[in-house]
């Protein structure tokens, strides 16, 4: 069950990341799932508090959009602007 939840809240940390992160997105619902479940084992290892894993998900979430965003773009900018 532990495993659902994660993807449930891991979902919903990926689509606020993409919402908070300007731009547009070439990722699918698949990578923004697991974007969100990267983001909240990397904040589980650092913080305890559920609250304070959430908070720090996203934010760890929207740095990993952007990231995803800038490799694996469409091809057309250049990695130093």
């Amino acid at each position: 069950m532990h495993w659902v939840w994660l993807i449930i809240v891991g979902a919903l940390v990926g689509a606020l990341a993409r919402l908070f992160h300007p731009g547009s997105d070439p990722m699918g619902w698949i990578v923004t799932i697991l974007v969100g479940i990267a983001s909240l084992v990397i904040a589980g290892l650092i913080f305890s508090s559920g609250l304070l894993q959430f908070i720090v998900g996203i934010l760890v979430a929207v740095v990993l959009v952007a990231l995803v965003g800038r490799f694996f773009g469409d091809g057309r900018r250049s990695v130093l602007t």
